[in-house]
């Protein structure tokens, strides 16, 4: 794409390294940058700029916070023996937009992934185990999307935490196979929540 202004074309390819904006996407937000006033663009650039140099992750769960501990993990009215592993944010977002869940969370970080170079060491493994060994935890749910690659960390996690003795359950299979965990619709995700099964029945299955 020629574009008449290399500040425009360098507009653009920031916008493109977006994940899911190509570039005609890139050159029509770009365009639209462009009509706003300077205070607009100020006010646009600040919001990103102190939402990299602000935001915390919760020294407990993993969270996105403003503070040192997330509000879900301060929360004295919330299940801290029951603990709902999760891909990234997204996920507990959509899990609380159920209204069907009443423990906290462990944010991994991603799954393990070797097409994209993730391993174990990569994601947020080790204070879970940590977790495991010093919190008073009776059961832990595994909220992975259903994908080859989520399957795979289960499993990983699942050896992880036979030592411990706690309840390992995951989600009932209202989610359909290969589904983002994110994407599922409330009702389907509240069912599996409160529908959860035992970990290793459903593995060997």
């Amino acid at each position: 794409m020629d574009l008449p202004s290399k500040y425009l074309n360098e507009a653009v390819e920031q916008l493109a390294s977006l994940p899911s904006i190509g570039k005609r996407s890139a050159l029509r937000l770009a365009m639209d940058l462009l009509k706003r006033s300077p205070e607009d663009i100020g006010r646009f650039s600040k919001a990103f700029t102190q939402m990299k140099q602000n935001i915390k992750f919760c020294k407990k769960c993993g969270n996105i916070s403003d503070i040192e501990l997330c509000s879900i993990c301060a929360n004295p009215s919330r299940e801290k023996e029951l603990v709902c592993i999760v891909e990234d944010i997204r996920d507990i977002l959509a899990i609380e937009s159920t209204g069907s869940y009443k423990g906290v969370y462990h944010v991994l970080g991603g799954v393990i992934s070797p097409m994209d170079g993730l391993g174990p060491e990569d994601l947020n493994i080790s204070s879970l185990i940590e977790r495991a060994q010093n919190d008073d935890i009776n059961e832990v749910i595994f909220a992975l999307s259903s994908t080859m690659e989520g399957d795979t960390t289960n499993f990983y996690l699942y050896k992880k935490l036979k030592a411990f003795n706690i309840n390992v359950t995951t989600l009932s299979r209202g989610v359909a196979v290969g589904t983002e965990l994110h994407y599922a619709d409330e009702l389907t995700l509240g069912r599996s929540i409160l529908q959860r099964l035992p970990f290793d029945s459903t593995f060997h299955k």
